[in-house]
């Protein structure tokens, strides 16, 4: 009986460990592409479908709308993307559907939501709609739209320097977002602990000396509706970089 039992609760435990594991990669939607720098400059067309693995929301926060994803907003929390990325740079588009709306995009992400808030640690590219600082005044006072537009900083247990500091955050020098119902354009270069973020065109803002390099990238639902499309990650060449530097696997 013991011989048995002992079976029994080996085909539980590896049932059981299987169901986590599949359950943990199981993709939840597909969008945007990945292609390979030196592959471009070659002139030689490869991308690959970006598959993104649900970490705290629904299958139903996210749907896809011709060549777009729109996200609801709730749950709060995070998908991720299968893999992680070290240098790259990332295109994309995105447009609020509700005034005041909050979201964003983890680069170099940890993909683990802390018990606080939903979210994980990484560095968060924010998006928020410019209705924002109109809706959240502080002691009467309106907050300054240098806090909506284009925002980058280190969250949870990342740590950044910011190239153009509002505390730890570093703000864009100039307001280039559009608001509720635009589409607004970000491109997001990512080497070596230093991100630069260009809004529409323009390059506005960076940090650098990141504590966290290379990770999962996690697109945020937070609690207003949001589209995005046409999202391109160009991976370029590894750099230097210590295994501190590297978020845990998943």
């Amino acid at each position: 009986m013991m011989a048995i039992s002992r079976i029994i609760a080996f085909v539980g435990l590896f049932i059981l460990s299987g169901g986590i594991v599949s359950n943990a990669q199981e993709t939840l939607f597909e969008f945007g592409e990945r292609k390979n720098f030196n592959t471009m400059i070659n002139d030689v067309p490869e991308a690959e479908t970006l598959k993104w693995i649900d970490v705290n929301t629904t299958d139903t926060t996210w749907y896809r709308d011709g060549d777009k994803l729109v996200c609801k907003g709730l749950p709060i929390g995070v998908v991720r993307s299968e893999k992680m990325y070290q240098n790259f740079i990332m295109h994309v588009e995105w447009r609020h559907m509700e005034k005041g709306g909050n979201s964003g995009i983890f680069v170099w992400c940890d993909a683990q939501p802390e018990e606080h808030n939903r979210l994980p640690s990484g560095v968060e590219v924010q998006m928020l709609e410019l209705d924002w600082v109109n809706q959240h005044k502080r002691n009467g006072e309106t907050p300054p739209i240098a806090y909506v537009h284009g925002e980058l900083f280190g969250a949870g247990k990342v740590t950044t320097v910011p190239d153009n500091p509002r505390g730890v955050r570093s703000k864009s020098i100039e307001n280039r977002c559009l608001g509720v119902g635009e589409w607004n354009k970000y491109t997001v270069v990512c080497v070596d602990g230093t991100i630069k973020l260009a809004v529409n065109g323009k390059f506005v803002n960076g940090i650098r000396e990141s504590s966290k390099r290379k990770g999962y990238l996690c697109l945020e639902s937070e609690g207003a509706q949001i589209a995005f499309r046409n999202l391109q990650i160009i991976e370029l060449d590894n750099g230097y970089i210590l295994p501190e530097h590297i978020v845990e696997e998943l």
